[in-house]
């Protein structure tokens, strides 16, 4: 199962909220805390993550908190989540080494790089303005048929 952390998840329901209100001026940590009953400590920590990644900026001051650092259109989900929780790793088979006991005599390796391949493209095709359509009508593409009825990802 593929599963976002709470930390990407968190990430990237600030990252909405903050670009649902981007002409209302900064949101603090504690008001998106309260609003999505999220753990205040593990927030300010992805929050600090985001300034330092580029996507926030932080304000201080009686009006501070948040602002988006960039044009919600051009954040992929994909770069978030790459960016809390590093690369995403479908099997080993896929990580830096490209290695693993059985790949000589791997039958499946091709075809789960297919699906890695595909579920990377599909995450960098969403950005944050994708998730602000409550609609589902955005413009972000439809996950390729081979995996769009058995992939399911999940927070943990």
């Amino acid at each position: 199962m593929l599963k976002l952390t709470k930390k990407a998840d968190y990430g990237l329901i600030s990252l909405k909220h903050l670009a649902m209100r981007r002409d209302s001026g900064a949101s603090s940590a504690k008001e998106m805390s309260e609003a999505y009953r999220i753990p205040l400590p593990i927030l300010a920590k992805v929050l600090q993550k985001m300034v330092r990644e580029g996507f926030l900026v932080s304000e201080q001051g009686t009006n501070g908190g948040y602002r988006l650092a960039r044009d919600p259109a051009t954040i992929t989900t994909l770069e978030v989540i790459r960016a809390i929780d590093g690369p995403i790793i479908l099997t080993s088979c896929f990580n830096d080494h490209g290695e693993c006991d059985l790949s000589d005599d791997c039958t499946v390796r091709e075809p789960l790089r297919k699906v890695h391949e595909g579920i990377l493209r599909l995450l960098d095709s969403i950005t944050i303005s994708d998730l602000m359509d409550e609609t589902g009508t955005s413009g972000a593409v439809e996950p390729p048929r081979a995996f769009a009825s058995g992939l399911t990802v999940l927070r943990s």
